[in-house]
């Protein structure tokens, strides 16, 4: 894949940096600096996965890379399988029907986190999802933003799990289940059909998440590893598969009002976030992402493995300086094993791997 220009930060100092080896890979790049278009190696393609985080670490300082185990075992067709989202860009409905918050007078603080916006919700916001071997992040991302709304419309009086399960089995319009779906598809799908409950694997809810997670500690689950390849969606039934649930599947059922895509500009996804609460966005993955340890990211160096759906909880300035690189701040479904245990910054106004290109959300329906 030949090289291409998307928006970095400007030389700050004119020395040069190494990687393994002592080899000359260019001027440090700095994220106290002035934007500037910067030209992605294609050359860092062809790096193996220890050489990718040190050219990543060597090239720039905004964030820092630390090889992932298990990520970085995992073979191509692996890494490319948990990308689950074909198309980053919302469909043409989502951009006719966009989120009417982006009219709103309201004051955008320099800093925001739905956790301490909203504290009621704390622990639901806070809740890291592990995928497994499946690409149901776009079910997942969707889910999870799903129950934080659920939450936040109630003022913390139902704080529930919207099941990731039961939306990539049974909703057929959406995608294809582990391999790939489409976010505002699975927002369609809470107004059109709901979903019912359920956690993560074998936890609450009429439907817990079908897969065991693939995070360090999962040998606690007895009997169950995480596959070497990629799971099989199971079968849609439309019964609850947790012994013993108080309720039937069809009473079960969580609905959404409205479904709409979020205008890319950054303040009208503030404005969204603080309205509703966290939503879900969907942006390009490269390899040097696998390996996120902590910092601000911007794509440094890689190719590209596919879209990828998260969800969205708040923004800020790195080391909460008006002048410090501005960032939107995340929640990522690889286990909290990876990252900041689970979350992770990425750049903000730029539309950085498309991450503002992809947002939606729609208003959950109270009883």
């Amino acid at each position: 894949m030949s090289g291409f220009l998307v928006p970095l930060f400007l030389i700050s100092a004119p020395f040069w940096s190494t990687v393994a080896g002592g080899d000359t890979v260019g001027p440090l790049l700095s994220a106290n600096a002035n934007l500037r278009e910067r030209v992605i190696d294609p050359e860092t393609e062809f790096l193996s996965e220890r050489e990718l985080v040190d050219y990543v670490n060597g090239r720039q300082t905004a964030w820092q890379a630390e090889y992932h185990t298990r990520l970085g075992s995992y073979p191509d067709s692996l890494k490319a399988g948990l990308m689950g989202v074909p198309y980053i860009r919302p469909p043409i409905l989502a951009r006719k029907q966009l989120s009417t918050t982006r009219h709103l007078n309201i004051s955008i603080p320099d800093t925001f986190d739905a956790r301490d916006w909203w504290p009621e919700c704390r622990d639901r916001i806070a809740h890291i999802r592990d995928q497994s071997s499946c690409g149901s992040c776009w079910a997942v991302a969707a889910t999870e933003a799903f129950s934080d709304r659920i939450c936040v419309a109630s003022r913390g009086s139902i704080q529930i799990d919207a099941s990731a399960g039961d939306l990539m089995e049974c909703c057929k319009d959406c995608g294809y289940g582990c391999e790939g779906g489409y976010p505002f598809q699975a927002w369609q799908y809470f107004v059109n059909s709901g979903v019912v409950t359920g956690g993560d694997y074998k936890g609450p809810g009429c439907k817990p998440y079908p897969f065991p997670p693939c995070h360090k500690n999962h040998t606690h689950y007895r009997g169950d590893v995480c596959k070497d390849g990629m799971f099989h969606t199971p079968k849609c039934e439309r019964k609850c598969d947790a012994h013993g649930y108080p309720k039937q599947y069809r009473n079960d059922k969580i609905y959404a009002l409205n479904a709409y895509g979020v205008d890319k500009d950054p303040e009208s996804i503030q404005k969204e976030l603080m309205t509703y609460g966290p939503l879900e966005v969907a942006f390009e993955v490269y390899a040097d992402f696998l390996h996120y340890k902590k910092g601000v990211y911007m794509h440094t160096a890689g190719g590209l493995l596919g879209g990828h759906a998260v969800k969205l909880f708040g923004w800020g300035q790195e080391d909460d300086e008006a002048d410090g690189t501005p960032y939107w701040l995340l929640a990522n479904s690889w286990g909290d094993d990876w990252g900041q245990a689970g979350f992770f910054k990425i750049l903000r106004g730029t539309d950085e791997c498309g991450i503002e290109s992809g947002a939606v959300g729609g208003i959950p329906k109270l009883e």
